[in-house]
This record gives C-alpha cells, structure tokens and sequence, in this order.
C-alpha cells in the first residue's frame, strides 16, 4: 500500500511506501527535499501540512513546537502519511541540487588535528566526479562498518575531500578510524547531502559557530566564501573545551591577515589553566559581541546542546529562523535514543 504526497516546490507527485516519512521517499525518488539530521532534530526539514493527515514520529520539541504542530507545521523526516498529502517545504530559497554520486575512494593522507580528531583525505578513484556546496555532508562506509554520515572541509573546487572525524567512545566507525584506517585505505562515499550550505548570493554578515569537529563544515563555508570574494563581515567562532582541542588555528588567523572581514574567535567553556582566551560557552560569546542581531545569516554545526542554545540565542537577537542554517551533530546513540522514545 502507498499513498501520493504533492510536494508544492516540485512538479511531479512522489509516492510513499505504508509506513515511510516524507523525506524518506523524497531523496530515494531525487527530490532535493531541504534536510539535515534526518531524525528529527534540528527543523531544516520543516514543512507546511498543506492537505492530508500524517502521523509524527517522535522528535525534539527544539526541531518542532507544540505551537508549531498546531498551525499544520511538520518535520517532512518525521511524517509519516496516512492518505494522500500535499506539503510545502518552508525555506523558499533556491535549493542546490548535485548529482548523487556513489564514489570509491582512497585515503590520500591521514592526520592527528587533536588528541581525538583526525583528518582524513580521500581521493576519488571512480565514481566522480563530486559536487557539493559548502556545509554539506556525505557518508560514509569503511570495510563492512555502519555508515556513517560526516561533513566536507574542503572546498567545494578542492579535487580532494577532506573530513574531520572525532573518536565516539564506543563509536565503531570512528575507533576504527582512530585506530585502523591506514593511507591506501578504500573508503565508499556517498553524497552530497545537508541543507546548511553557503548561501552565496546573501550579502549580510554571516555568523558562523562551530563547536568540536563542527569546524570541518564551518571551514568549508567560511574558506569558499572568502575565495568568492564574499565582502561582508564574517565572525567565526569556535568552540572547544580546553586548550588541547584547538585545532587549525594558524590557517584561520592567517586567513583573518589576508581578509579584513574575517574575524576568528576560540571560545574555551572548561579550561584547565589560567587562559587570556575567551572562555564560557559560546552563545555566551556571542550575545557578549552583539547587541541585536536582525540582518544576517548563521551558519552552526556542532553537538545537539550547542546547536539548540545558540539557535536560541540568535532568535532572541532578533535574526529570523529562516537565516539560521544548523548543522547537529548526532551520534548513533543519541540518535536512537530519540527513535526509542515515546511521543
């Protein structure tokens, strides 16, 4: 049995399976349907219920607010038809859309960024070749380990892709990085996906929060729009526990002397010593520097707490959420977590 959902930003209806989300059948059909985490917690996907009835899965009240729900608002990742619909999605900016590509791909080089991330470098070996926009996605699959999904840092132009994986106790795919992955490695990936990418024809200043390894999107954001010549402020700041986890540093104050428009803030929230740094969490950085906040774009990747508490704050200085571009950072755990609950 399915049912036959009318998406309003796209001509041809798309069908979905008994049981299947929205955004589930959406991407497999090669609708370049606006998403993000894909379980229900960051609202990139958010639409308009326009027709129809469907039965919401369980997710964060962050993504999606009882107030929300009320006025026919849904998470098109948590929707999950009952009869015909029609949805539209919310962010009426244009969508970018590359092909899909399923690569294989070889470790080029491997490096320690921190004492728990990595950057890891691929070159595409078939299957290419790989477009992307920055702050998108892919995932990815080494030997027979889960897939799992991780952010480009490279520039989109840049022949070869680079990621920045953080060591999950108890991840499986990220120890085995951390551990095995050895240069020569075949690595499977599959992408680009993410709805969070630059959106270069804004000429606001831009916002850019990354929190741990949320710097690999954030770098890819903020080095294409610099060699785009983008010429409003850009405000990058980074959060990170201590002074350990800092990584990259040089290349950003380096950046920051070549462009006056970049400004690059480390912001430590548990340092162990005595530190000149900015300490405290981030969103704490951030309405420190800024008193109101109504014309611009922001950009977060990062942790799940980090992500809600400065979408939050940016919505209390006044920028709209549909200038709010977030990228969370979901471990498989957390992620089951939500899918385990109740409604």
């Amino acid at each position: 049995m399915s049912y036959t959902v009318q998406i309003s930003q796209y001509d041809a209806p798309i069908t979905v399976e008994l049981g299947q989300t929205i955004l589930e059948a959406a991407l497999t059909q090669g609708v370049p349907y606006p998403h993000g985490c894909r379980s229900g917690n960051c609202g990139a996907c958010k639409s308009k219920l326009i027709a129809g009835e469907v039965e919401m899965l369980p997710h964060s009240e962050y993504a999606l607010s009882a107030d929300e729900r009320i006025n026919n608002l849904v998470l098109a990742c948590r929707s999950v038809p009952w009869e015909d619909v029609q949805v539209a999605w919310l962010n009426e900016e244009d969508i970018v859309t590359h092909p899909l590509r399923n690569m294989v791909c070889q470790v080029k080089t491997l490096s320690e960024l921190t004492h728990d991330i990595k950057q890891v470098r691929l070159e595409i070996i078939s299957g290419g070749p790989f477009n992307f926009s920055a702050g998108q996605y892919a995932s990815l699959t080494i030997d027979s380990l889960p897939s799992r999904d991780y952010s480009m840092a490279n520039l989109p132009e840049e022949p070869v892709i680079e990621f920045h994986i953080r060591h999950i106790v108890d991840g499986i795919t990220s120890t085995y990085v951390q551990h095995h992955l050895a240069e020569g490695d075949r690595v499977l990936v599959e992408g680009p996906h993410g709805s969070s990418w630059l959106r270069e024809s804004q000429h606001t200043p831009i916002i850019a929060l990354a929190g741990g390894s949320g710097l690999a999107p954030i770098k890819s954001i903020v080095g294409e729009a610099l060699e785009k010549g983008m010429q409003q402020d850009i405000y990058l700041y980074f959060g990170i526990r201590d002074e350990r986890d800092i990584y990259l540093e040089s290349m950003f104050l380096n950046l920051a002397t070549r462009y006056s428009n970049l400004r690059f803030i480390p912001v430590l929230s548990e340092p162990s010593a005595d530190t000149s740094r900015r300490t405290g969490y981030l969103h704490e950085a951030v309405i420190t520097d800024f008193e109101k906040l109504d014309n611009g774009k922001a950009y977060l990747a990062g942790p799940p707490p980090m992500i809600e508490a400065a979408t939050n704050m940016l919505l209390e200085l006044g920028l709209g959420r549909e200038n709010i571009h977030a990228d969370a950072f979901y471990t498989e755990a957390e992620k089951m977590k939500l899918e385990n609950q109740d409604d």
